[in-house]
């Protein structure tokens, strides 16, 4: 969990008000934070990943004023429209291809906000980034070098430029090799033939994303005009990384000023801060919280934790959500935004008045017996996504795509279907520990997605039990001895070996898991291009059954 520590007298001045320790400890748990330690001057607190918006003094102020009363409603941000322009080239499409850009001006800055600047860009990198993979941000001093910029990607030692704590110029290509942050970092760039690259009118180097800045725009405490960067491989992620930064920069006394990017195809002004239109059933939060809240509880509620909302008709209250807060995607995040605003404090636990006693579904006493026959078994069980991509699950594993559930909207290339299969993720566990000893044996009990055609192409889950066994003497014999002793400790009765054509294995090599009611499973040696796909050079064999049919 992420852990930030708030000075009392730093804390005093963003709030306005003079809090002795005692009451800072008192008060900030209601906000959503966990004490981490107390002292004599200072509260140290963790709070949800999902909360970037709390990284920062000005974004713990801004909640706690909220819950206090002292500052209610959606927080005004204005935007100039600035003459800031980029140019993204086509070059650095393939490499890390999205980027949003904003201006900060008359800011005022002391060592001590630096500081809280560098350490709310880490908890972003970390929070919504994913360790610079998705999302990566560089802060600037605007006025050491001259817009137009361009945002391009060149080759390892075509360009050089002093990076952060350097005195000395080095290529791209050294940075990798010679800088901490630059072998940190290069495995997010050195697949590529030519690195990301921000430069200005003149060709000076304000960063090398995702691994550093350059020496030339470094902010200190008299830094007064920013200029910031978003790039990254998820639009969403970049969008959302400026929004959280920009906002706390505007709390913290800064001038927002947009920037005009220009994309290949397109050009989009940034950042935008239009707050998120929601609603909120009156019945339905009340229903969840157990109270009997009034429209006008809610909308002060609401308005408690920052929100705008108002009243629609209908039992239904309209809320905004502001751009920072990207934890708010569905309604069930609104009615704890109420029961926050409401207060936890005043929640009067109760009595059920039935007692029930609890045991474990079915399906999930099967699991479990099923995965300590398999540790027994000597396979090591895996943890995967249940959300996946075409190019994963059907065209590395030679199959053809058939009922396929998408998402509608996918954040990510990663994960734009739901699996009906447990093998292509295990496929590809094996392609990412190459580097790991052999052999190896790996399993999985997870759900699965399937339409169910006879009750109105309806979408259902199904838990099944896949395993994977890759060295260099795998063969169908381990794999089907696998799969009869599985069988076996699970005291099934009456199921067949018989041979099965499919596309992921070799023929000759495959078979059918029968069982009375039909197939309930899947076993043979992996075909050679499947292996090839997933760039495995042992061979591979491989099980699936359907539990819940077995």
């Amino acid at each position: 969990m992420p852990v930030i520590t708030l000075c009392r007298e730093r804390f005093n001045k963003f709030i306005g008000r003079k809090l002795t320790v005692e009451e800072m400890a008192e008060w900030l748990p209601w906000v959503g934070f966990d004490l981490e330690d107390v002292g004599p001057d200072y509260v140290k607190v963790e709070f949800n990943p999902n909360r970037v918006d709390l990284c920062s003094y000005v974004g713990v102020a801004r909640a706690f004023k909220g819950l206090m009363g002292w500052e209610t409603g959606l927080p005004p941000y204005k935007i100039e429209h600035g003459k800031t322009k980029i140019t993204i080239t086509k070059a650095v499409s393939k490499v890390r291809p999205y980027m949003l850009a904003a201006v900060v001006r008359n800011i005022e800055l002391d060592e001590d906000a630096v500081t809280d600047l560098m350490e709310m860009q880490e908890d972003l990198h970390w929070g919504i980034g994913r360790d610079r993979r998705k999302t990566s941000i560089g802060v600037h001093n605007l006025d050491a070098v001259n817009p137009p910029f361009t945002y391009t990607a060149v080759k390892p030692d075509e360009a050089k430029f002093v990076p952060l704590d350097r005195t000395e110029e080095m290529s791209l290509r050294d940075i990798l090799e010679k800088h901490e942050k630059g072998a940190a970092y290069k495995h997010l760039v050195d697949w590529a033939p030519k690195y990301p690259l921000l430069i200005d009118k003149e060709g000076k180097v304000l960063s090398m994303p995702p691994i550093i800045n350059g020496e030339l725009t470094r902010v200190t405490g008299k830094t007064t005009n920013l200029f910031l960067d978003v790039t990254g491989t998820d639009y969403v992620a970049v969008e959302r990384s400026l929004n959280v930064l920009t906002t706390a920069l505007a709390d913290m006394g800064g001038a927002l000023e947009s920037v005009t990017v220009k994309y290949p195809e397109r050009s989009v002004i940034s950042p935008s801060l239009t707050p998120q239109k929601m609603r909120v059933r009156v019945d339905y939060a009340n229903e969840l919280l157990g109270l009997k809240l009034s429209e006008s509880q809610i909308i002060e509620s609401l308005r408690k934790s920052r929100l705008d909302a108002k009243a629609t008709g209908k039992g239904i209250v309209e809320a905004a959500v502001p751009a920072y807060r990207i934890d708010v995607l569905h309604e069930v995040d609104l009615v704890e935004e109420i029961a926050i605003g409401y207060g936890y404090y005043k929640l009067k636990p109760t009595i059920p008045q039935r007692l029930t006693i609890g045991e474990q579904h079915p399906v999930h006493r099967t699991a479990s017996t099923v995965r300590q026959i398999m540790i027994g078994l000597d396979f090591t069980e895996v943890m995967n996504f249940t959300l996946t991509n075409e190019i994963t699950h059907y065209e590395k594993m030679r199959t053809k795509a058939s009922d396929t559930i998408r998402l509608a909207n996918p954040v990510s290339l990663e994960c734009t279907i739901l699996r009906q299969s447990l093998l292509p993720s295990l496929m590809k566990n094996l392609a990412d520990n190459r580097h790991e000893s052999f052999p190896q044996r790996l399993f999985e009990v997870s759900d699965v997605g399937r339409i169910n055609q006879r009750v109105e192409a309806r979408t259902e889950r199904r838990l099944h039990i896949a395993g994977v066994s890759s060295h260099p003497a795998a063969n169908f014999t381990e794999i089907k001895s696998t799969v009869e002793a599985l069988l076996h400790n699970m005291s099934q009765r009456g199921w067949e070996i018989k041979p099965l054509k499919h596309l992921s294995f070799l023929e000759g090599r495959a078979a059918a898991v029968v069982m009375k009611r039909g197939e309930i499973g899947v076993l043979g040696e992996i075909h050679p291009e499947v292996l090839n796909n997933f760039e495995l050079e042992n061979p591979t064999c491989a099980f699936e059954i359907d539990i819940e049919e077995a």
